[in-house]
């Protein structure tokens, strides 16, 4: 089996198997054909419920009856304050210049004035209470008396109405309503509501057992090293948190080699005791993905492909019970091996399942509508998950796309929602208007600096700094030109650029006026820094300078159409007299300088043009070429706006830049100078 870094195995077909997928059906049509078939094998509906004691551990679980009150709260007429419960009549014509003096007790047997702590019971003859602070304790004598709360008498200067400060019985429950209905998510409130209703326990759903089975040969667990061809399987990890934060109960069971009887084997026990089966990767169609043989073999293979992307070989199927009965069928879910296909294969197809299971409503993200900043092409006849980071700029919601391959785990890190593309749209022109499912809520997106531009790590270093000041940078690596576009178009509050201007010898400001020309605009140097060759360590092809990219036994890596360093190469390529034909892997395209290096370290290229610092973070070497300024570049109102104070100050003297100054190949003396202002 061949794999990649990501985790995930690249198809190689199996002899004999007829189509890479069975199916390529729309993601609806998927959820009704297993939802037909969980109904048929009475498997649909809430699984059971459970007593559970009302305490703090409640939270969170969901009601699986209507809970009714066996009691009224309060459940007598309570004062509402401190003071004395008396009869409203007995003050009627009490005035602050005619007060009205009351006996506390007017016979042995008859009480007119009683003093009552707030939540106490009213007394049967009284209808009102007087707060402490406007009554007068008088002693046998008709001075204060020395125990305000037991006095002979109390004088009053104001009166009352009936049922002042009180609290009548039933005010908050009364006995038999419904306090909550089944299928409700407990939260801390609810649960006093419970106990004000006269319950010490609650009938909730069972929680939903399911288990997750990675299977994979290059498979290692999370903390042991993973080899030269080892991959850590780290996709469990992220399903069990998602089904717990579901409302589920994950196990996560041992990684099973590629083989097509121990993960049989593996299945068969799962499902002895759990009520769903994750089998994560093998799902595709290659000669060791054996996930759909699995299930037609135990049970029903109901769908083998579903039109989403990422996510694509999706296996929903029904494993059949065992011969004894102990357990009923059990539904089963084949999980695509590439992380991000994973994490949204949960959310797509496995959260509808336990909301069912549980009794509750389908988890619904809320949605706003926001500008996409650049064009995105998507599969004609597939639902695309877009990946997005979100930022508000001048009163506009944006929403700018990630890195969209499935194996990119950190573009959900990164993301702020997900965008998605129905089947049949092709893409979304720049400008468009999107509905966007949010990971974030308004008061984040008010407190966000929206940067596009050019990657470099001391953004990275920027985004760990702000949130100090209350502040969060979203990041979207699209290129220096493409910066300066996001920034004409209103789409960015900051843009990253290091564009080399050949006829002045100058960095940005002709690319500035050129794409931004009569806007106001501030550019603040950020950094002096090196590019050059990013190699292998210890150089073994003694790459010396650009020159030798033209050699046939040397393969390059390049950054993106638009990148400052893809025009600096070009540049200088132009003065050697070097074409692009000539290079090996010229047209292969990187966004991040991080990536070239990874690229680099995993052998899919010898040598990449970069910044020293990505070299040094995976352990490479470097050969130094040039020196250029990195700048930030942003419109004056923003400059100006509070938004950005926080980042402005960070590039004055302190912390920040001491940390960036320990960077290799990074020169700090020109941090925070302000290079143009038009």
């Amino acid at each position: 089996m061949t794999s990649n870094a990501t985790g995930n195995r690249t198809s190689k077909m199996t002899p004999g198997w007829n189509s890479a997928y069975l199916e390529d059906i729309p993601r609806p049509q998927a959820l009704a054909r297993l939802r037909d078939a969980l109904m048929a094998a009475g498997l649909w509906g809430v699984l059971g419920s459970e007593l559970i004691p009302l305490d703090e551990n409640a939270v969170g679980r969901v009601t699986a009856d209507p809970i009714w009150a066996r009691m009224s709260s309060p459940p007598y007429h309570a004062a509402a304050m401190d003071g004395f419960a008396i009869r409203s009549d007995a003050t009627f014509g009490a005035l602050p210049t005619s007060p009205i003096t009351i006996a506390a007790r007017a016979s042995p047997d008859a009480e007119l004035a009683r003093y009552v702590d707030t939540g106490d019971p009213l007394p049967s003859w009284a209808d009102a209470v007087v707060a402490i602070e406007n009554v007068e304790s008088l002693d046998d004598h008709g001075l204060p008396a020395a125990d305000v709360r037991n006095p002979a008498a109390v004088r009053l200067r104001a009166s009352v109405t009936p049922w002042s400060h009180v609290r009548p019985m039933g005010e908050d429950i009364v006995a038999t309503q419904l306090v909550l209905p089944a299928g409700r998510v407990l939260r801390p409130v609810d649960l006093g509501a419970i106990a004000a209703a006269g319950h010490a326990s609650v009938a909730v759903a069972r929680k939903p057992r399911v288990a997750i089975i990675p299977t994979g040969s290059e498979l290692v667990p999370v903390g042991s090293p993973p080899g030269p061809a080892g991959i850590l399987e780290y996709n469990s990890l992220v399903l069990a948190a998602q089904i717990n934060s579901m409302g589920g109960v994950s196990t996560r069971l041992p990684i099973v080699h590629d083989d097509l009887e121990l993960i049989s084997e593996a299945v068969a026990r799962a499902a002895r005791d759990h009520d769903l089966v994750l089998l994560n990767a093998g799902s595709s169609a290659g000669a060791e993905d054996f996930s759909a043989a699995v299930v037609s073999r135990l049970g029903s293979l109901l769908v083998h492909g579903v039109a989403v992307r990422p996510g694509h070989p999706v296996i929903l199927g029904l494993l059949r019970s065992d011969a004894a009965g102990s357990h009923p069928a059990r539904p089963i879910i084949g999980v695509p091996g590439y992380p991000v296909s994973a994490a949204l294969t949960i959310e797509i197809f496995v959260e509808p399942l336990l909301a069912t299971w549980l009794g509750r409503k389908i988890l619904e993200p809320p949605t706003e509508q926001a500008e996409i900043t650049r064009k995105i092409s998507s599969p004609a006849g597939d639902e695309d998950y877009v990946r997005v980071a979100v930022g508000r700029v001048r009163n506009r919601l944006l929403a700018a796309p990630l890195a969209s391959g499935a194996g990119v785990i950190t573009s959900l890190v990164q993301a702020d929602g997900v965008v998605v593309i129905p089947p049949g749209i092709q893409g979304i022109e720049a400008g468009e208007r999107v509905s966007v499912r949010m990971y974030r809520n308004s008061a984040e997106l008010d407190k966000t600096i929206f940067c596009i531009g050019s990657h470099d790590v001391t953004l990275d270093l920027l985004a760990q700094f702000l949130p100090r000041f209350d502040r969060r940078l979203a990041i979207a690596n699209v290129g220096s030109q493409g910066g300066l576009i996001a920034l004409r178009r209103r789409h960015a509050h900051v843009a990253g650029c290091h564009l080399f201007d050949p006829p002045s010898g100058e960095y940005n400001i002709a690319f500035v006026r050129q794409y931004l020309p009569g806007v106001p605009v501030r550019v603040l140097a950020l950094v002096l820094r090196e590019q050059g060759l990013i190699v292998k360590s210890g150089n073994p092809k003694r790459l010396a300078g650009l020159e030798d990219l033209g050699r046939p036994d040397v393969v390059f890596v390049n950054r993106q159409r638009g990148a400052g360093t893809r025009v600096l190469l070009d540049h200088h390529l132009q003065g050697l007299g070097i074409t692009p034909v000539q290079i090996r892997g010229y047209n292969q395209e990187e966004y991040t300088h991080l990536a070239v290096a990874a690229d680099v370290a995993s052998d899919r290229a010898d040598c990449g043009l970069g910044i020293a610092a990505a070299a040094a973070a995976l352990g490479l070497d470097f050969v130094p070429l040039f020196k250029e300024r990195y700048d930030l570049v942003m419109l004056r109102g923003h400059a100006d706006n509070e938004l950005l104070e926080p980042l402005l100050a960070l590039l004055g003297p302190g912390e920040f830049r001491d940390e960036v100054r320990r960077l290799p190949g990074y020169d700090v003396s020109v941090m925070g100078t302000v290079v143009l202002e038009d």
